[in-house]
């Protein structure tokens, strides 16, 4: 069930503020003050229950915040902004109190765009590497002693050096990053378009990416973790599955629904009220199991086994054999902050300080 947006911006809101919003909560709040963290691995494994051999629920990338709802031994127990609810390691969490957690979203940093990349101890890549990163991670801009340059994006004019930034780690550990792998966050975040043509040049890149149920980074996807990862990239977020996402947009019916084979026909008439970049699902009933991103001429980017293209038309060569399945698509482009489940990056207060 997608949870309205006012639940997701409750959990990175300062406590007074809540406070006052919610006056019944003010004595709770007092009495057992609310946990926060910020995600320190460039990727952070989130297992359904504390033990590694649990289900991987979801993954975290570095940067995130998250609210700390439990603990057991070294596992805590975490919300994120999808909203998710599952287990990380300790190490994984740089803990903060509200006000910490406040500073940090307002602090201006880089966002990693190389799909791969490293934190290194000096501006060398023959130094010791401190963290792989991957695309999508945060961390923050390090400034001269005399602090950054006033201006629309204060991110400008952190330390570099010899085609190196130095960052600031969750963690608290400083090194250095390639300049070529990252951008400062507030200007890269303002100038993201999802468009059409957008969307899908971020699509093809994880082409070939092996499915990872629970995976939502370049190091593995599954199939909402793939569509939540390619709209993160253009500056919009998704909710974490794909239940969830299918009740976002503008639903565009299929009318061949309930269906045990694909009539061709059917299927083309469909596929012509569709644009690059809507959402298809797939399942039974009412029970979503799958998503999809069209690409246009009947044919959509899925993780199904590993991130691939396929057919929804009968008789082409890639057919993909559970188009039968198809429920319905949702029209994601153009619907940001319109209340229909689809956020603006520059509007989360999980990711930037709202007015």
């Amino acid at each position: 069930m997608r949870l309205p947006s006012f639940f997701i911006k409750m959990q990175f809101i300062l406590l007074p503020v809540l406070a006052s919003a919610f006056p019944g909560k003010a004595e709770e709040a007092d009495a057992e003050p609310s946990r926060y963290g910020v995600t320190c691995f460039s990727v952070n494994f989130l297992r359904e229950q504390p033990d590694f051999p649990r289900e991987l629920g979801n993954q975290l990338l570095m940067g995130t915040p998250v609210e700390i709802t439990g603990r057991e031994g070294y596992w805590m127990q975490v919300v994120s902004p999808d909203p998710y609810k599952a287990w990380c390691v300790e190490m994984g969490i740089a803990e903060m109190t509200g006000e910490e957690l406040q500073d940090y979203i307002a602090a201006p940093k880089y966002i990693v765009t190389a799909e791969y990349s490293h934190v290194f101890s000096s501006p060398s890549e023959r130094s010791e590497r401190i963290s792989d990163l991957v695309m999508g991670d945060l961390l923050r801009i390090v400034f001269p002693k005399n602090g950054p340059r006033q201006g629309r994006h204060a991110g400008s004019g952190g330390i570099s050096c010899r085609g190196f930034f130095k960052v600031l780690m969750p963690s608290g550990v400083e090194g250095y990053v390639r300049k070529k792998d990252m951008e400062e966050f507030g200007k890269w975040a303002a100038d993201r378009k999802a468009t059409e043509e957008n969307i899908i040049k971020t699509a093809r890149l994880f082409l070939g990416t092996p499915y990872l149920w629970g995976g939502t980074s370049i190091k593995g996807v599954d199939c909402s973790g793939l569509t939540r990862m390619v709209w993160f990239m253009n500056g919009v977020l998704l909710p974490r599955n794909a239940s969830q996402q299918a009740k976002t947009g503008t639903c565009i019916p299929y009318p061949g629904q309930g269906n045990d084979s694909v009539d061709r026909e059917t299927m083309l008439e469909f596929c012509s009220s569709l644009i690059p970049g809507d959402l298809i699902f797939f399942g039974s009933g009412k029970n979503v199991s799958h998503v999809g991103i069209y690409i246009g001429n009947g044919r959509f980017i899925h993780a199904s086994q590993y991130v691939r293209t396929s057919s929804l038309i009968p008789g082409d060569e890639d057919y993909y054999e559970l188009s039968w399945k198809l429920l319905h698509a949702c029209r994601i482009i153009g619907q940001e902050d319109r209340g229909s489940g689809v956020e603006s990056m520059l509007g989360s207060p999980a990711y930037f300080p709202q007015k």
